[in-house]
């Protein structure tokens, strides 16, 4: 496949076309720039061949923590979500309706403080572990933004990233996006022909990343039944398993195309059988359970994934249901969605109809997730056999490079973006 350049010759041509600003949510890249006979833009040697698995070492010289975001105050709120829908046309007021959950927490989202935490705890483990490598974060749509943590690789000299997206599964929100955005990162600072950017694979079935949740489910349905003697948990106690709800046509596009994962493509696939893990590994197979969705923000035309969460607690007490474990599977941290479309509306549709509930943690900085994400970057850095990495599911170990045309997103096609095979 032909390299796809920035329209340069050079690195200095590139430094020429930056357009970098600090505390600015760069362009979108018209293009993505491939090394000489490499197929993977922006990548490493190792990885721009194309393979599944890149089994051989990478000398990274830092890491690169990539979130979504959040406002860290009232006068933020409009501007992140005018970063978070860019390109859409969505008019203030519109975003007003979405507003009130941030002013709600004085317009502050937790998910900023939570990565920082997310970093320190990274920073502390890399240093247990001897591993000498410096942790950079930008996030997608509020500041530090992803280009001015590239920018602070450009001026300390690092030219080699691992990237860690705060995101477990695939999806275009939740991968490709993220790809897109090292790009746009890479674009903007003018260090496409300089940086190069690998990403670890979807961390979906990672033992770090599940066993908090199997933690999780097991210490809720043990206080359901201390709190509610006699309570038949075959029966009378139901596990819902939520995520972000996302479009019908994206979710069928998420993951490679030959593998054949059906109407809910690789996101829901993914998200079922993790969640059959979490119950079996918990101790509570007997317990019924269903995958649930949340936070639909689309146009009421527009099919999304279901059922939604508030609907399926809705028909629970028909069904003999006493009782309800919430479970966040499909989030790293407690950001807004969780506090406020579960720890708000859930649990509210779930008291008015009478169920008791417990919504289960999210990873957070979690011994388990953190010493995962560490052990996820030493893959790379070691160039570890696909046979020797771990994963609790027969999906997994997720591909390293992804996939061409991997998680489109069909309104938009396909935009300039790294760590995997173009388009």
């Amino acid at each position: 496949m032909a390299a796809a350049n920035l329209g340069s010759t050079g690195a200095d041509a590139a430094e020429r076309g930056a357009t970098h600003v600090p505390g600015r949510k760069p362009a979108p890249a018209a293009s993505a720039y491939c090394a000489p006979g490499a197929i993977v833009p922006g990548a490493t040697p190792a990885a721009q061949g194309g393979a599944e698995h890149v089994e051989t070492p990478v000398a990274y010289d830092a890491i690169l923590l990539a979130g979504f975001g959040g406002p860290e105050g009232q006068d933020d709120v409009i501007p992140f979500l005018r970063n978070v829908t860019s390109g859409r046309g969505i008019p203030d007021e519109r975003l007003e309706e979405v507003a009130h959950h941030y002013r709600h927490f004085g317009g502050v989202s937790p998910i900023n403080q939570q990565n920082r935490d997310l970093k320190a705890a990274l920073e502390a483990e890399l240093a247990a572990r001897g591993i000498d490598l410096p942790v950079l974060w930008g996030n997608r749509n509020w500041d530090p933004y992803v280009n001015d943590a590239l920018a602070e690789a450009k001026e300390r000299g690092f030219t080699k990233l691992i990237a860690i997206a705060t995101s477990a599964y695939s999806s275009y929100s939740s991968c490709r996006q993220y790809r897109e955005d090292f790009a746009d990162a890479l674009a903007d600072t003018g260090t496409a022909e300089t940086i190069q950017i690998d990403k670890v694979r979807q961390f979906f079935d990672h033992p770090g990343f599940v066993q908090p949740f199997v933690e999780g489910v097991r210490d809720a349905v043990a206080q359901l039944e201390a709190d509610h003697p006699g309570i038949d948990r075959r029966n009378e106690i139901e596990v819902l398993f939520a995520t972000h709800s996302i479009p019908s046509t994206d979710a069928a596009k998420s993951g490679p195309a030959e593998r054949g994962f059906g109407e809910g493509g690789a996101y829901a696939a993914q998200h079922a059988a993790v969640a059959e893990v979490v119950m079996r590994e918990a101790g509570v197979s007997e317990v019924p359970w269903q995958l649930v969705y949340q936070s639909r923000s689309g146009p009421p035309s527009m099919p999304w994934l279901e059922p939604d969460i508030n609907d399926a607690i809705e028909e629970l007490p028909a069904a003999g249901r006493k009782a309800i474990v919430i479970v966040p599977l499909g989030f790293v941290s407690d950001h807004m969605e969780v506090l406020w479309d579960l720890d708000n509306e859930a649990l509210e549709t779930a008291g008015e109809h009478g169920l008791a509930a417990v919504r289960v943690p999210t990873p957070g900085h979690h011994p388990a997730y953190v010493a995962g994400l560490v052990d996820l970057v030493v893959e790379r850095l070691e160039g570890t056999p696909v046979a020797e990495r771990p994963a609790v599911t027969d999906l997994g170990p997720w591909y390293d490079v992804c996939r061409p045309g991997c998680c489109e997103n069909v309104r938009l096609g396909f935009r300039p973006a790294l760590a995997g095979i173009a388009p």
